[in-house]
């Protein structure tokens, strides 16, 4: 096996985690989506406070909080594996329905850093964040959506 064809299986096998993640997230399935994270894992995501480890009952909650499936679609994802350790960087957009039957929606930035731990990709830290307004109302700015980068 050739070290590109390595690249290839191992940036796919990285690119099969952020795919269960969305199913996960589809189904609304926190079972699932902790089991694609380390026991330590470090996450820094738009929900206080600046950074917890993953939660099953609190991912529970939040997603149950949503009156349908929450998608995730990512854009601008790129992969770079050094030995056990991949880190990746792009940008995702969340979408799901209301209880008042709207639909919320939002475009983030995010880095992943995941391990390989007995031949298996595990998310490590996760850090996501969107950009607030610097003319000093500090509100989150939700409505970008990305550009070429």
């Amino acid at each position: 096996m050739t070290a590109q064809q390595t690249d290839v299986q191992t940036t796919h096998a990285i690119t099969d985690v952020f795919e269960a993640l969305r199913q996960g997230l589809l189904a609304r399935d926190a079972v699932a989506i902790c089991a694609l994270y380390l026991p330590d894992a470090l996450i820094f995501d738009l929900a206080p406070p600046l950074g917890k480890p993953i939660d099953e009952a609190e991912l529970a909650l939040w997603l149950s909080s949503w009156a349908g499936p929450v998608e995730r679609q990512t854009r601008e994802l790129r992969i770079a594996v050094s030995g056990d350790l991949a880190v990746a960087n792009g940008f995702v957009h969340i979408s799901a329905p209301t209880h008042e039957g709207e639909l919320a929606a939002w475009w983030m930035r995010t880095t992943t850093l995941l391990q390989r731990r007995d031949g298996r990709w595990l998310i490590a830290h996760e850090h996501e964040s969107v950009p607030f307004a610097m003319d000093g109302s500090d509100r989150a700015l939700m409505n970008l959506e990305p550009e070429a980068v």
